[in-house]
């Protein structure tokens, strides 16, 4: 049996997704395909690392050495043909916290900052929180397919946008940016002097065909011009280990941003388990993740053909991540009606495409980073109650 065929029992573990289901769709008899983690073991290196450095059995002060610097320089280099040097390269315990801190550093309150909608909830918050000021670059839905709106991106810029968050590969609609999208958003920022905060948190996860490219990685001009969030966290499901980085080549930028992580106390570095997990995976995990994105891509596949074949549902045409987003306007409900629908008759728990912004509403985020007995269950409950609605 494949690794990522074994269901596991994760009630009880102090897991989101599995025992927080009461406190978040108010019963605990959904089958949880929500928030972004996988119901999948973590390569077999990286638990056998974590086991050994438990045995030591001293967690004092930790650092992060020049061994898990070049585990990150080696793997951006290698997965996507990217040269970063050591010193380009900050810690933070997570993405979301990177996000808070660059619009903290590098934007003032009542700035602009633009998004492009529906995106990940968090977006919004880190521009409210610091009274900043949300503009909506909405993407453009055709065939079941996003693409950009340039003619308003750069409508939106020119209207004092301070700063734009990107998401890359975009959550949840799944595209892969293409080099044409990537440079035309890299011309318009330079050109418009907007600073680009790009969140890479999905990088790893891409479809046979398709190529991630860090926005960065165009050219010295745009690189300079950009803050990149990574993270081995979605790629290996280790979003419990706070391990994540950032990238920025711009001493000046680089430096201010690292003052600001100082300034609200998170320092900069990283927890002695997020250490080792972060090296082991990224020296080790590479045939694991080759066979997760097979995995997913299969399961995309099947969730898209049944829900096809069998309910007037559909499923947008994705070309990475592990979330899937369902178009459910034929079934003729709000926001609201959709959600209970989804919890009280289907009997899954998916994130309501309502809180990626007002483009959602009609939509459903499934997570499918699970077992295929998990993801034919869920698809089985969804079909079912549309057939009886």
């Amino acid at each position: 049996m494949s690794i990522f065929e074994e269901v596991h029992d994760r009630l009880k573990t102090r897991s989101m997704k599995w025992d927080m289901r009461k406190a978040v769709f108010q019963t605990e008899d959904v089958l949880p395909m929500w928030v972004a983690d996988m119901d999948f073991k973590a390569p077999k290196e990286v638990n056998e690392a974590l086991i050994k450095r438990a045995e030591h059995g001293i967690y004092g002060y930790t650092v992060v050495d020049n061994d898990v610097k070049d585990s990150i320089v080696n793997w951006v280099k290698t997965r996507h043909g990217w040269d970063i040097k050591r010193e380009w390269l900050s810690f933070s315990k997570g993405v979301v916290t990177s996000l808070h801190m660059a619009v903290q550093a590098f934007t003032d309150p009542k700035d602009k900052i633009l998004i492009q909608t529906p995106v990940y909830s968090p977006f919004y918050k880190v521009i409210e929180t610091h009274d900043r000021e949300i503009v909506k670059n909405p993407l453009v839905q055709n065939d079941n397919y996003y693409t950009i709106d340039f003619e308003d991106f750069e409508e939106k810029l020119k209207n004092g946008v301070k700063a734009f968050i990107l998401c890359s590969p975009h959550n949840p609609v799944g595209r892969v940016w293409k080099e044409e999208e990537l440079k035309e958003m890299a011309r318009l920022c330079l050109k418009h002097d907007v600073l680009v905060i790009s969140d890479e948190i999905h990088a790893d996860l891409v479809f046979a065909g398709e190529k991630h490219i860090p926005i960065a990685s165009l050219s010295e001009e745009i690189a300079q011009h950009t803050i990149t969030c990574m993270a081995p966290s979605k790629t290996f499901n280790l979003a419990g280990l706070e391990a994540s980085y950032v990238i920025t080549s711009d001493k000046e930028k680089r430096d201010r941003l690292i003052a600001q992580f100082n300034k609200q106390g998170h320092g900069n570095g990283l927890n002695t388990m997020a250490n080792t997990a972060l090296e082991s995976a990224y020296n080790h995990g590479a045939p694991w993740l080759d066979e997760l994105n097979t995995v997913l891509e299969g399961h995309k596949n099947y969730v898209t053909k049944q829900l096809q074949r069998n309910t007037d549902l559909k499923v947008i045409r994705s070309e990475g991540t592990y979330l899937v987003w369902i178009d459910c306007s034929a079934l003729g409900l709000d926001a609201k009606e959709l959600k209970k629908f989804m919890i009280h008759e289907a009997k899954v728990g998916l994130n309501a495409g309502i809180d990626y912004g007002e483009e959602g509403k009609q939509f459903m985020r499934m997570n499918i980073a699970c077992p295929r007995a998990t993801i034919e269950e869920g698809v089985k409950r969804i079909i079912d109650a549309v057939n009886h609605k």
